[in-house]
């Protein structure tokens, strides 16, 4: 259904290692990598998750109801990738755990990168 989703960063050269942790274990690699702009995608891949700085030259905001959903191919995942992006200086917003409100076999966790751009984490398979 998307082309590509991007997310503003106003130090990208700071986002780059975060992104490259919280990516990692979701089988998301480094496509492409400039100075203003990183692209990531599954390995074989095009990119279709750019942090960039914002096009327009003003400082990357964070969009009110916003939040970037990246599916992990399993629970674990879930878990590695939440540890591995607090590790990098990501905030918490929502340890790794069911959220049966959502549905029965949704396993999520939440975070804020460093520029405070809210990223889920999720799994929808049975453990």
């Amino acid at each position: 259904m998307f082309s590509h989703v991007t997310i503003g960063s106003n130090d990208v050269g700071k986002a780059r290692p975060f992104y490259d942790a919280l990516l990692e274990p979701l089988g998301l690699v480094r496509h492409m990598d400039y100075p203003n702009a990183v692209g990531y995608g599954p390995a074989g891949g095009r990119p279709q998750l750019w942090i960039l700085n914002p096009i327009d030259k003003k400082a990357a905001s964070v969009g009110n109801g916003i939040t970037i959903g990246l599916e992990a191919p399993d629970r674990s995942a879930v878990d590695n990738a939440y540890k591995a992006a607090l590790a990098a200086g990501g905030k918490d917003e929502g340890a790794p755990g069911l959220r049966a409100h959502y549905h029965p076999n949704y396993y999520g966790a939440y975070l804020r990168d460093l520029d405070g751009n809210k990223i889920c984490v999720v799994c929808h398979h049975k453990a």
